[in-house]
């Protein structure tokens, strides 16, 4: 199971520098969790960047996957991770939702370097 996180969607979406790291989890979609935090993430920042439109196409394409919401349980288990690992609350999140499927984390976001589970790959200008 793999979970991107919202950096690798973003850049994904924006065909960035590193867009092809993130293309082998995204296309396995049915190994691809989604954590709803992570849709909120990528709508809020395409809907500011590109329209409404292109955030609303952004999200039906994460939807493709297995979508996991945050319950209390998840939030709790985030909680702790984010003490553990000094992390903000969507990347704890984003950490106990991959924790909770067995999943890999895919990112560029630096915040999860270091972390066991996590594939990172420094961001490219």
């Amino acid at each position: 199971m793999n979970v991107v996180d919202s950096s690798g969607w973003l850049e994904y979406f924006a065909n960035g520098p590193n867009a092809q790291c993130f293309f082998p989890p995204l296309k396995d979609t049915e190994s691809l969790v989604v954590p709803v935090v992570a849709i909120y993430e990528v709508f809020t920042v395409v809907l500011r960047e590109r329209g409404e439109t292109e955030a609303l196409q952004a999200a039906a394409a994460m939807q493709k996957a297995t979508v996991s919401d945050l319950t209390t349980t998840l939030a709790l288990a985030a909680s702790k991770l984010s003490l553990q690992h000094t992390l903000p609350m969507a990347d704890s999140i984003i950490l106990a939702t991959a924790q909770l499927h067995n999943a890999t984390i895919w990112t560029q976001d630096a915040d999860f370097k270091g972390i066991a589970g996590v594939k990172y790959f420094p961001k490219k200008k």
